[in-house]
């Protein structure tokens, strides 16, 4: 008589972990994401943002943003500096700015009643540049597939995105954490100062963002960040070491003469 393998509690555990690890790797397939996908999404998005949004009638608009962005650029670690930056300004009453991985910064007309001085610009200019020289969007696409993991593991994928596309969208479009926040303003501090513009206007662009908090609805750049009171008293707590660090860019010569004058 043949004998049959008895069935012990190991042998149990064995097969459930193999089961998992099957399934993981079938779901794997279908909503991992690679950091190869959401840069692919990444210039698709912003080749159709392009196509599709209006940017202003006077070019003198984007010629200043470009003037300020590329001043802050130039001066970065010479990696980042040969990135495919590219800088658009669109026409919109939103009071945003944003960048994606690949280096292409969106400015948004409406942030300029806000950012109304070079310097004030050169702050969100700065932060956005700061999000992508952190590598804040793949950080982030590198946590979410050990979440991803473990909802498979845990039999929650149901309702989840299937593919990667949509999943390297989510992660293109989701608002940064508070940490991630924290850490654009600092650095984005010291690239202003160090391109020769004043940290001090990151404090009156915030108290700029904060008075126009009550227009809700077009004020998206403030919607997605943490506390603004929070946020001014680090940029005060991080100001003296961006001070010496721009009276030392301007002994240098680095005097950015960016204008946009009517």
């Amino acid at each position: 008589m043949r004998n049959i393998p008895s069935i012990t509690p190991a042998r149990v555990l064995v097969a459930a972990v193999l089961g998992m690890l099957t399934a993981v790797s079938v779901a794997q397939a279908q909503i991992f994401v690679t950091e190869r996908e959401v840069l692919r999404q990444a210039r698709y998005q912003w080749m159709q943002q392009k196509r599709t949004f209006p940017v202003p009638d006077d070019p003198r608009i984007q010629r200043y943003a470009e003037c300020i962005a590329y001043q802050i650029i130039d001066r970065l670690d010479e990696d980042f500096q040969n990135l495919a930056w590219e800088v658009v300004v669109f026409d919109s009453p939103a009071k945003n700015a944003s960048a994606d991985p690949t280096g292409k910064i969106a400015i948004y007309t409406g942030i300029l009643e806000v950012a109304d001085s070079p310097d004030a610009l050169a702050a969100v200019i700065g932060h956005e540049i700061a999000h992508v020289t952190e590598d804040h969007i793949m950080k982030r696409v590198r946590r979410g597939r050990r979440n991803e993991l473990l909802a498979i593991g845990g039999g929650l994928v149901v309702g989840m995105p299937n593919t990667a596309r949509e999943m390297s969208m989510v992660y293109l479009t989701l608002p940064y954490g508070r940490e991630q926040e924290t850490d654009a303003d600092i650095v984005g501090l010291d690239y202003m100062a160090n391109a020769g513009f004043d940290p001090r206007a990151s404090i009156y662009l915030w108290k700029n963002l904060t008075e126009a908090e009550g227009d809700s609805d077009r004020n998206e750049f403030l919607s997605s960040h943490p506390s603004n009171q929070n946020r001014i008293n680090n940029l005060v707590q991080n100001l003296t070491p961006a001070l010496i660090t721009y009276n030392e860019a301007r002994e240098a010569g680095v005097r950015p003469n960016c204008r946009l004058s009517y």
